[in-house]
């Protein structure tokens, strides 16, 4: 069992970007075990995307186009978010080029089959976790609209 301390937060908080105050709390409700605090905040973060998908409408966004090597592929997508304010930051652009790698890795039949993919980088993940991650962080409804995978 790992202790609460300022060095477990402040790892805590890096790998699941919640509060410092959700994190001590996460801990301590834990008794100091770090990875039953970090299964905790992940659940709770799942949770409130959730509930912001379900309620809010989204409005901003951008249009994201990668190029493999080479360029004989690429693909496109329409990454969509609440504010413009968002659309801007370098992790929502960072999330759009990480779903549009993903995109052109093969012709996915609709957008629900490419969330519902394993992640490339990451094949424990599925693409609509990191979309749920950034939810948490960012704190506005996230959507993957339109997808399109160009090959020569």
């Amino acid at each position: 069992m790992s202790k609460i301390d300022i060095k477990n937060i402040k790892k805590l908080r890096e790998e699941t970007s919640a509060s410092v105050l959700d994190v001590k709390k996460a801990l301590e409700e834990a008794g100091g075990d770090f990875e039953k605090a970090k299964e905790a905040l992940i659940e709770r973060g799942k949770a409130i995307a959730a509930k912001k998908t379900a309620e809010r409408t989204v409005g901003a966004g951008l249009i994201h186009s990668y190029i493999h090597t080479g360029g004989n592929i690429g693909s496109m997508i329409q990454l969509e978010c609440e504010t413009d304010f968002v659309a801007k930051t370098d992790e929502f652009k960072d999330l759009a080029q990480e779903i549009a790698m993903q995109a052109a890795i093969k012709d996915y039949f609709d957008v629900g089959e490419l969330l519902e993919d394993e992640y490339i980088r990451d094949p424990s993940k599925k693409v609509s976790e990191l979309v749920t991650e950034a939810i948490a962080k960012t704190g506005e409804k996230i959507v993957l609209s339109k997808t399109a995978r160009f090959s020569i």
